[in-house]
């Protein structure tokens, strides 16, 4: 795979899962970082062809470091466990629904008030994580305070939305035309000096790609010093990921966890479906490894799709595909032993293979017996 940054030229237009309608006055809803499916449909805009890529990403890089969205499971700088890994703790003898995952819990730390949690004045803590310090994550399972703190208020998010309002007037009027409407949509202008940083399984030439909508440009330029990183981190989660015992799976990219029920309905959840409970509400049921689950407000993803079929003379429309729901990057999930992912095996359907090559659900994992 190779490395590389997608520095925006001007302001970048990427609308969300979420449908419109111009002529209802509707607020076009945004998303940033961009999902892997509109930087492939950049990539095939310069490619000459219609290739399928094998991505990595998206993530954030600056000065040539890459950049990781935060763990959730996080309270401040003190890590998040699940109730069931507590041992004597004064929670254990509370009821909670073994439907769901374990609930997590604070550990007790001698001498440590909560109001140490809160940052300092004038420092905020940063949405985004050097490769340092998920290394140290990787291998200690702990974020040092000073870690994710900032005193750059632009370091805490890289990018400010901008609102635009979009409509035409009648001619000779005041008046909004209601064949075109008014809409208000997000632009997004990233903070200097940051980029977008991808792996590709092509070498492509420096060049200037269109990005999102209404042809907003970006340099499209390689990196090797973010390979080098990712070479780092890889190598400390393939080796935790061989380890038994407790681990802890780190979610770095929009996790697609997409399964059709009895009545053919798709359903997506915030953890993957083969990873079942540890606990079971009965006798009967079967366990699996998966304890507990930090996560947040799901991420809609929409994509488009061309028709298997035209009518003869006309070319294949490209039509928008169904919505799925995925977990958000930095979700956390806890496990009593590692497990893989049904996208990640060669009797997984093409279509659930897809979603991992391009580079949705994306695991790093922390030893959490190594950690403690």
């Amino acid at each position: 795979m190779y490395w590389y940054t997608i520095t925006p030229l001007d302001v970048l237009m990427l609308r969300d899962a979420k449908p419109f309608t111009p002529g209802e006055r509707a607020w076009a809803g945004s998303i940033f970082p961009p999902n892997a499916h509109t930087i492939a449909g950049a990539l095939r805009g310069i490619s000459g062809d219609a290739g399928k890529f094998h991505l990595k990403g998206v993530f954030l890089a600056y000065d040539d470091t890459l950049y990781f969205p935060r763990p959730l499971g996080f309270v401040g700088p003190t890590p998040l466990l699940p109730l069931d890994w507590m041992g004597d703790f004064p929670l254990s003898q509370g009821y909670w629904n073994p439907l769901q995952p374990c609930p997590l819990v604070k550990p007790r730390t001698e001498g440590k008030r909560d109001e140490e949690d809160e940052p300092e004045s004038g420092y905020f803590y940063r949405q985004f994580l050097p490769t340092q310090a998920i290394a140290t994550y990787l291998k200690t399972g702990q974020i040092a305070k000073p870690d994710w703190l900032t005193q750059d208020q632009n370091a805490v998010k890289p990018w400010t939305v901008e609102t635009r309002s979009h409509n035409s007037l009648e001619q000779g009027t005041r008046q909004v035309k209601d064949a075109d409407g008014y809409f208000v949509e997000n632009a997004v202008r990233m903070t200097p000096g940051w980029s977008l940083a991808i792996a590709v399984n092509q070498l492509l030439d420096k060049t200037v790609i269109q990005l999102g909508g209404e042809g907003h440009r970006a340099i499209l330029e390689r990196s090797q010093p973010l390979e080098e990183q990712w070479k780092t981190i890889s190598t400390l989660s393939d080796h935790n990921f061989k380890q038994s015992g407790k681990a802890i799976a780190y979610l770095v990219t929009p996790g697609v966890f997409e399964r059709k029920q009895d009545s053919g309905q798709a359903v997506c959840r915030a953890w993957p479906w083969e990873w079942k409970l540890a606990h079971a509400a009965n006798g009967n049921q079967k366990t699996g490894s998966l304890v507990s689950v930090a996560t947040d407000k799901a991420v809609p993803i929409s994509c488009r799709v061309r028709e298997k079929e035209s009518q003869q003379g006309q070319a294949q429309r490209s039509i928008p595909a169904p919505q799925v729901f995925a977990a958000p990057p930095g979700s956390l999930y806890y496990l009593n032993q590692p497990e893989p992912l049904f996208q990640d095996s060669d009797t997984a359907p093409h279509h659930v293979q897809r979603w991992r090559q391009l580079g949705y659900s994306e695991l790093l994992w922390i030893s959490y017996e190594g950690a403690n």
